[in-house]
């Protein structure tokens, strides 16, 4: 059994959920924030036996598109002014970062 956690763009969190309920994925989703955008993230929790990781990982990349798109740079606060740039710049964003991770112990009451 493993634990995978999946963490999305909000952009693409419901596309996905419904992706795994069609699937029969349970998943618990968490909201979270990206420390480099500081942008809204959903964060998904599945677990999943061994054999199904390879079709759960499709789902994902099926379903987490990124795409290159413009940002407003935050202001440093307190930080150096050195590398702050004024304008906004393309970055790639949207995708999904997934860690699988091996569960110990799976209990449901």
């Amino acid at each position: 059994m493993k634990l995978v956690i999946a963490v999305v763009q909000d952009k693409d969190s419901n596309r996905l959920l419904n992706a795994l309920v069609e699937k029969d994925f349970r998943a618990t989703k968490l909201a979270s924030t990206g420390g480099f955008l500081k942008a809204g993230n959903t964060t998904f929790l599945i677990g999943v036996e061994d054999a199904k990781i390879p079709h759960l990982l499709e789902i994902i990349k099926q379903n987490c598109e990124s795409r290159d798109q413009l940002v407003a740079p935050v202001s440093p606060l307190g930080g150096s002014a050195d590398s702050y740039v004024p304008y906004p710049v393309e970055v790639q964003v949207g995708g999904a970062t997934v860690f699988v991770l091996p569960v110990e112990q799976f209990v449901q009451y």
